[in-house]
């Protein structure tokens, strides 16, 4: 979005990040005497026969006894209930925002990605709601499940060995900070999401393969790096801002004895700003497994 911010999307989507020249994603532990913290980078659409179990990850698991992912209310009634309140604007149609260029990519993205309603079911968004939604329609046409998530998968393993799971964020929160960005910055996303139409599910892939070898070098290539340097605003509010607040409540999970497995978006265990990072500041060693 930017000419990155679309990958931006994709770090909200996906949440991608891993390690050097291993073939699995990357894991991390913090610990102190009576507390271990497992970290792990999740994507959130994955194609349906995607192997990401390895013997580490399993253990640490298995030996968790809490799960705490980005959010838990993200039953199907409570997220159309959010997108109606944030993302709907009927009185302000999208192409009246646009200009007669991009009002035609508009069209053609639409047909691309065969948005069910086509672009008239785009002109009652508001522009971050309408690039997000021609970010994930040709990926789910790809073959490219969201109920194969990473994410969803721990949470089902999770529930089923009958531990709790209990969420970071709640999904209001989330989709405040795309909603409450400026109406400019929305725009530019949109604009650059019409930009980089045709090559969704390229870059997507690349990143799905990047997370998947613990290539952490090519995923800050294509994620974090230009992230930053393009759209410095974005990247403080979607990801610095969260990061700092997670790392608090790793901070405070720190003073209960136990064992935790955090699982977020990856993006998030990426770069100078990482989670990861933020807690080396607050003085914690955090090691890679």
């Amino acid at each position: 979005m930017a000419t990155r911010i679309r990958a931006l999307l994709l770090t909200l989507l996906l949440g991608l990040f891993a390690g050097p020249a291993l073939a699995h994603p990357g894991l991390w532990v913090v610990k102190d005497a009576d507390t271990t913290i497992y970290l792990f980078g999740t994507v959130h659409l994955l194609p349906q026969d995607t192997d990401w179990h390895f013997p580490a990850l399993d253990r640490a698991l298995a030996d968790s006894q809490t799960l705490y992912v980005e959010i838990v209310d993200d039953d199907q009634a409570n997220m159309a209930a959010l997108v109606l309140r944030y993302g709907m604007d009927m009185t302000h149609p999208l192409t009246g925002l646009l200009s007669p260029f991009d009002r035609s990519r508009l069209e053609r993205a639409a047909r691309l990605a065969n948005v069910p309603g086509g672009v008239a079911s785009l002109n009652m968004m508001r522009p971050w709601l309408a690039a997000l939604t021609l970010t994930v329609a040709p990926l789910t046409q790809a073959g490219l499940d969201p109920a194969q998530g990473v994410d969803r998968q721990l949470r089902a393993a999770m529930e089923k060995a009958g531990k709790p799971v209990r969420a970071l964020e709640t999904a209001e929160q989330q989709i405040g900070f795309l909603a409450g960005m400026p109406q400019a910055m929305q725009l530019a996303m949109l604009r650059s999401t019409l930009r980089d139409t045709d090559r969704a599910t390229v870059d997507l892939k690349s990143i799905i393969e990047a997370w998947k070898n613990g290539d952490d070098e090519a995923l800050a290539r294509l994620e974090n790096e230009l992230m930053r340097r393009d759209e410095p605003e974005l990247y403080q509010r979607l990801l610095v801002e969260r990061n700092e607040a997670w790392a608090r409540q790793v901070s405070e999970l720190l003073q209960q004895p136990g064992t935790v497995f955090i699982a977020v978006g990856a993006a998030h265990l990426a770069g100078p700003d990482s989670l990861q990072r933020q807690l080396q500041r607050q003085g914690e060693s955090v090691e890679r497994l």
